[in-house]
């Protein structure tokens, strides 16, 4: 098989917890892929103060990486691996606030970082419970 094909291959039965995470991915695409068109939303959705030095450059950084993400969540949701989405729901809650909150209380990037810090783990905890309640 070529690689786009085996890219575009779907499982045959798509889960709950599966599609979710597809979902999530498509969620974290389009919000990357708009950090790293456009840092200045930033300022737009948060009200922060304009960028001083090359912190625009530091955005799209964030944004490239949150579209990475969201490939990988897209496309893992997609193969309807129980253990992908597992793997997804440990990292949102434990990783992902452990880390961007102190670095958000540090005043680094507060708003934003506070923002996914918390939207994370929630978006976790609905996984989590998406996979109690899979009967599969």
């Amino acid at each position: 098989m070529s690689l786009l094909s085996d890219l575009m291959a779907a499982p045959q039965k798509s889960t709950a917890p599966s599609r979710y995470t597809t979902f999530c991915g498509i969620f974290y695409m389009a919000n990357g892929l708009l950090i790293l068109a456009w840092p200045g939303v930033v300022q737009t959705l948060f009200r922060d103060e304009a960028f001083v030095g090359n912190e625009s450059m530091l955005f799209r950084v964030i944004g490239m990486l949150l579209t990475i993400v969201g490939w990988f969540y897209f496309f893992g949701g997609r193969a309807g691996s129980r253990s992908f989405v597992v793997s997804t729901v440990i990292d949102r809650i434990i990783l992902v606030p452990a880390v961007l909150i102190p670095v958000a209380l540090a005043c680094v990037f507060p708003h934003v970082l506070l923002t996914f810090g918390i939207l994370d783990p929630i978006l976790g905890f609905i996984g989590w419970y998406l996979l109690a309640s899979d009967k599969s």
